[in-house]
């Protein structure tokens, strides 16, 4: 649709949720992808953008609204709303459809069970939040144009966190030059929430004595930086956020240590999911050697250390994250070994097998074929496998079904309440 155009509008029914979030609908021929309907809905939609034949829309009326639309209020483009107007336990079966659909098409599964969806509060889940800069604060990105949002209409952070933030925003104020110096806020606070760490990632360089002032804010527990050059500089307090442990597993274990990492490091982010998402995967490894790639900090190396495990061996690129990681592990001694480096330049390199468990959650992308072929050579008796796409999720676990791997006990996570984000978790056996 040609920008100069004046909106066209067109009637369709939503028919089913479809990956990344949209409802599927058709229209003369051609697929459309709605947003904001539930299937079953009829609705009046304003065509976005059309290419070929499948056509981006937005709501602009419920004609034939459907038994779960809830009232909403705010701003449904801002960040993490995407289902929002949908009642929350029609969200979670919307998201074991979308599982189910992609492994059917995708996985070329024949018959696939309804997935299992573990659920979330709504509110104030959040552990790790990215915000960006505004002539008038910190926000959220919107969908569709790049504006900010405010976060307090989302009810994504905790009530202090939400104070925070708006608080830091006015703050930032303090001059043009530090809001185009600014690429974003990172956000990042422990279970409990009385830690909280602000990391800023600048473009360009800035002095720092406005970016330190947040320091003196109640609630902030350390500030942090990165600057244009690359690495990272503490500012002021500790630069870091912690769990206990056993507080990570849901109270297993009786472990003093404590999973310290950085706000610009990666971590799951809903905090009341993840102990169920750490018991979930460590109760799924076979006995031996166990190979955890992607370790990140060491969620699921220092956890399955602590239960008891030895012979673990944790694998992660990130310098900052591995500097996480190598503390994090070191009560544990030699029951984890930690390699800095990639999964790929990791696996060429090694020559024994393992005959355990290997561990892969890999970013959004999953696993690259050649990477599936290396993991089948280890001839791992199990592989636990998390992932956050249900895409690849599903055309991995067809490339591992090809190389004579089961996959089972599929259970997903609703990280991201009213999104269409989706935790994933397969066991893969011989």
């Amino acid at each position: 649709m040609d920008q100069a155009d004046s909106p066209r509008f067109i009637e369709v029914r939503a028919e089913r949720p479809v990956t990344g979030g949209a409802m599927l609908a058709y229209d003369d021929g051609c697929v459309v992808l709605v947003t904001g309907a539930i299937p079953g809905e009829r609705v009046r939609v304003r065509v976005d953008t059309r290419r070929h034949h499948v056509i981006h829309a937005t709501v602009a009326e419920i004609i034939e609204p459907d038994r779960d639309r809830r009232d909403t209020s705010g701003d449904s483009a801002c960040g993490g709303q995407l289902y929002r107007h949908i009642r929350y336990e029609r969200q979670l079966t919307l998201k074991s459809e979308i599982v189910r659909d992609a492994l059917h098409r995708i996985g070329r599964f024949e018959e696939v069970a309804p997935v299992p969806v573990m659920g979330s509060p709504e509110r104030g889940y959040r552990l790790r939040a990215r915000l960006h800069v505004g002539r008038r604060g910190l926000g959220f990105l919107r969908t569709g144009p790049r504006d900010i949002c405010e976060v307090t209409t989302t009810g994504q952070l905790l009530p202090e966190t939400e104070r925070v933030v708006t608080e830091l925003g006015q703050r930032l104020g303090c001059g043009g030059s530090v809001r185009t110096s600014l690429s974003h806020v990172d956000i990042a606070e422990n279970v409990v929430g009385n830690e909280r760490v602000v990391h800023y990632a600048l473009r360009r360089r800035l002095t720092y004595g406005c970016l330190a002032e947040a320091a003196s804010l109640p609630g902030i527990t350390g500030v942090t930086v990165c600057p244009a050059r690359g690495g990272i500089e503490r500012i002021a307090g500790s630069p870091t956020v912690g769990d206990p442990v056993n507080a990570v597993m849901g109270g297993v274990g009786s472990t003093g240590a404590v999973l310290r990492r950085h706000a610009a490091s990666f971590f799951q982010a809903n905090r009341y999911l993840i102990s169920e998402l750490v018991g979930t995967v460590c109760q799924r490894v076979s006995p031996g050697p166990v190979l955890d790639l992607y370790a990140g900090v060491g969620l699921f190396s220092v956890s399955l250390a602590a239960r008891g495990e030895s012979g673990v061996t944790a694998v992660e690129r990130d310098r900052l994250a591995v500097t996480d990681l190598r503390r994090n592990t070191r009560p544990f001694g030699t029951r984890v070994g930690v390699v800095g480096a990639s999964v790929e330049s990791y696996l060429s390199q090694r020559t024994d097998r393992i005959i355990g468990t290997v561990v892969a959650d890999p970013p959004r992308a999953g696993l690259a074929r050649g990477l599936i072929e290396r993991l089948v050579d280890l001839h791992a008796r199990t592989i636990v496998y998390v992932s956050c796409d249900p895409a690849t999720f599903a055309r991995d676990l067809r490339r591992f079904r090809e190389a004579g791997y089961d996959a089972s006990d599929i259970q997903a996570f609703d990280q991201f309440p009213n999104t269409a984000h989706i935790e994933l978790v397969a066991t893969l056996r011989r």
